[in-house]
């Protein structure tokens, strides 16, 4: 096979890639371009040719053009879509089968797939004839061993002649399809694609794992006409039952691609251990009827492997044939999205320096993608984001999208967030004692891309005495943001010349502001000292940090409306507050955009979170549980915000240097007492000594709105607040020496059950408006 390369004669390119998936379990079909909208949103691809990606992975699917025979098929959408493609400048690489098993009639391990999706093919290619990069199925070992021999995908087979029959009809598809495809265009070519894992294992797995690492090159090797009597595995599809003819036919026919495609996830460098008990039971199963655990390799061993690029070179020097990584992308917080996005580039700069011929790196995916944390067997409605979140009315582009954009244009990467490693390479990523690393593989550095360890910018976050200052300070550690929080001392937001000392010290390129009173009824009375607080100290900090280009988040409520609505309020509701605290924080809001544009005010309300114990769901659990009467509004209606979920798409949000208005609560309404009932089924604690009473009893001083539920017309960011309440319990029952102490400190502030939140006036997310 011819070794030499070209690469240096063309710079590295940048792909793009949106996730297409037809999948098809039992007889359920889940359709991710349904889901992400892009069916009906011809306007995505002036977004996608933004980006300043030079092809993309664009589905021409089979399932979707032709579900009831070519004489049926529709081709208004391809029609569309592949013509705006060539308008923007932007190459299509078609898919025609993406995870999928074809239309109703037929599936993966039908004798007439394989002709099917050839004449499918070939009509694409009549209909196109300018089209000139195909991947008429992708994944095709992949695909073959999750529909095949894991009975995960249509046909749900779970035994080695299934993934076999699977596999081959996938590569006779193929081999058919460019063939009718290059009748038509003869210089079609082939970009075949396949996840590049690796399996590594104990020494008592040995033999098992080195199976696996032969089985994955399986299908690239048939179309290249490379498995005969003397491949490894010759034997083992000849044990499952098919003929050598069969076998043979592809080195009669071969097929090579004219491009590898690399697909690489976390996921795709694998751990074996003979010693499951070791790990979580969701690790443990069987192979080859041993019991092991089957872990992804970044959670177990000492030392991380290299990552993408010794893979890289492995596949160059069995195949000779030109790359592209076609998959890069990892489900996790933005900052470790744009982290292994630039690992995965620099190993592909870095393997092309060492000769490796690799053409493009491909972001995968564009428009993100669903329920892939359960192999897309469920619609339970999980989203990854990707470069474009779809979660807001059109798709809203992300630091990953202007990241995208810089390697596009060949700039320096300008986010400080990248100055740090992603979690596959901290110590908090171990699932279990860890595993010393092969001697193979901590021979080559493992340290990430070249970023890491220059110096970063903070973020500074304001409120040190505060629970969701603090809260905010926890998960930037476990997210390795770089930062401070501050207490009043280190800066008095309303002092200019305390801000500005504080901005020349630590030089941050965030700021998140917690702090401010709170004290919801006191402010009647205390109007000067809540207006410094919470109106004119966010006016002076916008304004610093403004002059100094630094993106500041800061936090208001769901009091600055009066409760006249009938449906949730929205970011363009006109503000109306009914009380003193609520006017302080509707013109902080005008404020603070007035000074600094680029701000985000974030409005939320009602919190409850696992790390303090004032919070009111906190206080009527553990009232409740002691068997304890607590009293809660019954005729409030609000929209309880978990603390980490907030905090966590806050985060996100300054990442992305989102700025305005945005609501930011968890989905769902209700009343105080409600809630408190909700938290305590779930909780498996006796709601009997609830006591739900209107708000007119509890004495307030200050009015409250009877009705603020939010919602949000920019995107809804948190989950539903059922899942939230789930996970509160979950980590209330986690660690019950700190429960006990939550407890004690539930103990210590009975005295707010009755509404009026008697805290530290920078607790910003103790305003508990029915309580």
């Amino acid at each position: 096979m011819n070794k030499s390369t070209n690469s240096q004669n063309h710079p590295l390119e940048l792909w793009g890639g949106l996730e297409c998936t037809v999948n098809r379990v039992q007889d359920e079909y889940f359709s991710q371009l349904d889901r992400n909208g892009h069916t009906d949103r011809p306007c995505d691809i002036a977004r996608f040719a933004a980006l300043g990606i030079r092809a993309i992975r664009y589905p021409i699917l089979w399932e979707r053009t032709a579900p009831d025979g070519l004489e049926h098929a529709s081709w208004h959408w391809p029609d569309e879509r592949l013509n705006a493609l060539r308008d923007a400048g932007v190459t299509p690489i078609a898919g025609l089968v993406h995870h999928g098993s074809g239309p109703r009639h037929t599936s993966l391990v039908d004798p007439a797939f394989a002709q099917e999706l050839a004449d499918y093919a070939g009509a694409v290619a009549v209909r196109y004839p300018w089209l000139e990069y195909y991947t008429p199925v992708n994944e095709i070992c992949t695909t073959a061993r999750f529909a095949g021999l894991y009975g995960v995908w249509y046909p749900h087979g779970r035994d080695d002649r299934t993934f076999i029959q699977a596999l081959f009809n996938q590569c006779r598809a193929t081999v058919l399809a460019m063939r009718a495809i290059r009748a038509v265009n003869p210089d079609a070519k082939l970009i075949q694609t396949d996840d590049l894992g690796k399996t590594y294992s104990t020494p008592e797995l040995s033999e098992i794992a080195d199976f696996y690492n032969e089985r994955r090159w399986l299908g690239w090797d048939l179309l290249c006409g490379k498995v005969g009597p003397e491949h490894p595995l010759w034997h083992y599809l000849l044990r499952s039952s098919f003929e050598a003819a069969e076998i043979l036919w592809f080195r009669e026919n071969p097929c090579p691609p004219d491009i590898i495609g690399c697909n690489y996830y976390v996921t795709s460098e694998r751990w074996l251990d003979h010693r499951p008990e070791r790990y979580p039971a969701h690790h443990r199963g069987m192979a080859d009827g041993i019991p092991c655990a089957d872990v992804e390799a970044s959670r177990v061993l000492a030392t991380p492997t290299p990552g993408i690029a010794p893979l890289l070179l492995e596949i160059w020097e069995r195949y000779g044939i030109p790359l592209a990584i076609t998959e890069a992308h990892i489900d996790a917080n933005r900052e470790d999205q744009m982290r292994w996005l630039l690992e995965i580039w620099e190993a592909a700069q870095q393997s092309r320096a060492n000769g490796v011929d690799v053409r493009a790196v491909t972001v995968w995916a564009l428009l993100g993608s669903f329920d892939w944390n359960c192999l897309v067997t469920a619609n339970r409605g999980y989203y990854e984001p990707g470069p474009l979140d779809v979660r807001s009315p059109l798709p809203r582009p992300t630091a990953l999208a202007a990241m995208m954009t810089e390697l596009a244009a060949g700039t320096p990467l300008s986010h400080p967030v990248l100055r740090a490693q992603g979690w596959w390479r901290r110590p908090g990523r171990f699932v279990c004692q860890p595993v010393a690393t092969p001697d193979a593989l901590t021979s080559i550095a493992a340290d990430g891309h070249r970023l890491v360890g220059s110096s970063a910018a903070p973020i500074l976050i304001l409120g040190a005495t505060g629970t969701l200052g603090r809260a905010f300070a926890r998960i930037c550690e476990k997210r390795n943001l770089a930062h401070r929080l501050l207490s009043r001392q280190d800066m008095d937001i309303a002092d200019a010349e305390s801000v500005e000392r504080a901005l020349a010290r630590y030089k941050p390129w965030a700021v998140i502001n917690t702090c401010g009173y709170v004290r919801v009824d006191d402010a009647e009375r205390e109007l000067e000292r809540c207006m410094r607080e919470n109106t004119v100290g966010a006016a002076t900090l916008a304004a610093a940090c403004a002059q100094h280009g630094i993106h500041l988040t800061t936090f208001s409520s769901d009091l600055v409306f009066d409760g006249s609505n009938e449906r949730p309020y929205v970011e363009s509701d006109p503000v109306a507050p009914l009380g003193v605290y609520g006017r302080s924080k509707a013109e902080a809001e005008r404020v603070v955009l007035l000074n600094h544009p680029g701000a985000l005010v974030v409005r939320t309300s009602a919190f409850f979170g696992p790390w303090d114990g004032h919070n009111f769901v906190t206080q009527a659990l553990a009232a409740l549980e002691r068997g304890d009467s607590f009293v809660a509004a019954s005729d409030l209606t609000v929209s309880p915000t978990f603390v980490p979920d907030l905090v966590h798409a806050c985060l996100d949000l300054a990442v992305d240097r989102e700025a305005g208005i945005w609501h930011l609560a968890n989905q769902g309404e209700l009343t105080w007492a409600d809630l408190a009932r909700r938290a305590a089924d779930l909780a498996g604690i006796d709601a009997g000594r609830l006591e739900a009473l209107p708000a007119e009893e509890f004495g307030f001083t200050a009015p409250r709105p009877r009705y603020c539920a939010l919602t949000s017309e920019r995107g809804a960011l948190l989950p539903s607040l059922d899942d939230a309440l789930r996970r509160y319990v979950d980590l209330r029952n986690a660690d019950r020496d700190e429960r006990r102490e939550l407890e004690a400190e539930a103990e210590r502030r009975q005295d707010v059950a009755g509404g009026d939140s008697r805290v530290e006036a920078e607790d910003v997310e103790a305003v508990q408006s029915g309580a």
